[in-house]
């Protein structure tokens, strides 16, 4: 261990000795930093039984900063291990951030890829996107999901495309017919987001292969790139930033969606519309694994980044954010819809069934499914303050009060178009709500603040169940 790795290492201890655990508005459901700032999952797999979550990681700084990695354990997706930090910014490709990335499990080995960011120094000619930085692709690997080995520097950006700018990021490899691939975000010199695939026979020498895009630019660059194949049906998920035009006006800075694939991006293809995996307040960077029993799991960061309209009350307890509770992606038909992982049923408790309407007062962390829903009618309102509704062909997320002292943080209105309403999936933190509509075919997440949990609905002719989250 080198002087500075240690010196971070003690810094970060050090920083978690004033976590405050027992902050009002903690998670019981959710992964969240100990201290300091939380963002992208990275590293998301299950290895030797044992689901591991890394998480981009800020110990020093609610507001962000250089970043290392954290790292979660769990048997189950819902009761987690915090493991510590595992990789820190000591090394001269690294130095300024360990970047996204993802997990490789093979033959007993666990392969993290990531992106080591450098900012250079601070210099008027330097534009930070062609010029000032370097994106550096590294490797490290485990054989027990704990302990970690040297880092390796594979690719820098003298290895990438010459048309594109420094922003190359956020490794995702994958193994297909006996090849291993990495698909890679990028921004061209053009100003147009795409996406880079690697091609690699031994896991460690990688090589220049081809580019997915789409027919005309859309957004100015394509954040953790993902290629998931959910019951035959492939997806190209991409975070996309500088999407511009009326039909983004009314969403969120930047974008986490999906191209279904026709063909395979590895040879002829073709790429639908792009559709939101989330379309409320609190979403982005999502990246998925597969489970041992053959699930596609999703987990995204509970969160947005460059978001000046709304902020999260947990800054004055000396923590931001969390990421979503896992999600199973699945088909239903041609449609690709997301629930909640099916651990969580263990936990379930039914506390009340009513139809037409109900009034739950107390229960922080619950989910509450309204199923039947007739006509289209549906409402609820949930701590107080945040109302779900559908009305004209829209389903509406949006605050009551919007100042950022209220249970909003100041956050808005988010809505999507759809033909009919039948059911709703309400899964309640103590300070976020996930909610799944039609079988998770459209999904919300938010954070909110309310002083105390509540619940109500109304949906004539529609079943109500409320369940009660137990914790072991």
């Amino acid at each position: 261990m080198s002087a500075l790795t240690n010196d971070l290492k003690q810094l970060t201890v050090l920083a978690e000795k004033h976590a405050r655990w027992d902050g009002f508005f903690r998670q019981q459901l959710h992964l969240m930093p100990p201290v300091g700032w939380l963002n992208d999952p990275n590293g998301l797999c299950q290895f030797k039984g044992i689901y591991h979550s890394f998480f981009q990681y800020a110990p020093f700084n609610v507001n962000g900063g250089v970043k290392l990695w954290g790292h979660y354990t769990s048997a189950d997706m819902i009761d987690w291990k915090y493991e510590g930090a595992v990789l820190y910014p000591d090394q001269p490709f690294d130095c300024s951030g360990v970047y996204s990335g993802s997990a490789l499990v093979e033959e007993g080995r666990m392969y993290l890829y990531y992106t080591g960011n450098v900012k250079l120094e601070d210099r008027e000619d330097y534009d930070y996107i062609c010029t000032g930085r370097e994106a550096n692709t590294i490797l490290v690997t485990s054989e027990d999901g704990l302990h970690f080995s040297r880092k390796r520097e594979l690719m820098r950006n003298s290895d990438y495309p010459s048309d594109l700018t420094m922003h190359v990021r956020d490794p995702k490899v994958w193994k297909e017919d006996g090849k291993y691939y990495m698909i890679q975000g990028a921004r061209t010199k053009k100003n147009t987001g795409q996406a880079i695939v690697f091609q690699s026979e031994d896991r460690r020498n990688w090589a220049y292969r081809s580019r997915v895009c789409t027919d005309k630019p859309f957004g100015y660059m394509w954040e953790c790139p993902d290629y998931i194949n959910v019951e035959g049906m492939k997806i190209l998920s991409v975070s996309v930033q500088g999407l511009t035009g009326a039909e983004w006006v009314d969403h969120n800075v930047y974008q986490s969606g999906y191209f279904l694939v026709k063909g395979n991006i590895l040879g002829e293809y073709g790429l639908s519309e792009y559709r939101l995996w989330d379309y409320g307040f609190d979403y982005y960077a999502p990246q998925s694994f597969q489970t041992e029993d053959g699930r596609v799991v999703l987990i995204a960061w509970m969160g947005m980044p460059d978001c000046e309209e709304y902020t999260n009350r947990t800054i004055e307890e000396g923590w931001q954010h969390c990421f979503t509770f896992p999600r199973e992606v699945y088909r239903k038909g041609d449609a690709i819809c997301q629930r909640p992982v099916r651990e969580l049923e263990s936990r379930k408790q039914k506390l009340m069934t009513a139809s037409d309407s109900m009034n739950m007062e107390g229960h922080p962390v619950y989910e509450a499914y309204i199923s039947g829903v007739k006509k289209n009618q549906f409402r609820a309102v949930l701590g107080k303050e945040l109302i779900l509704e559908y009305r004209s062909g829209r389903f509406e997320m949006r605050f009551a009060d919007q100042n950022r002292e209220s249970v909003s943080a100041g956050r808005s209105l988010r809505y999507a178009d759809m033909e009919k309403l039948e059911n709703v999936r309400i899964l309640t933190d103590v300070s976020s709500a996930e909610v799944f509509l039609n079988d998770g075919e459209f999904v919300f997440t938010t954070r909110y603040y309310p002083e105390k949990g509540s619940f109500f609905a109304e949906a004539k002719g529609a079943e109500i169940e409320f369940f009660k989250i137990t914790q072991n």
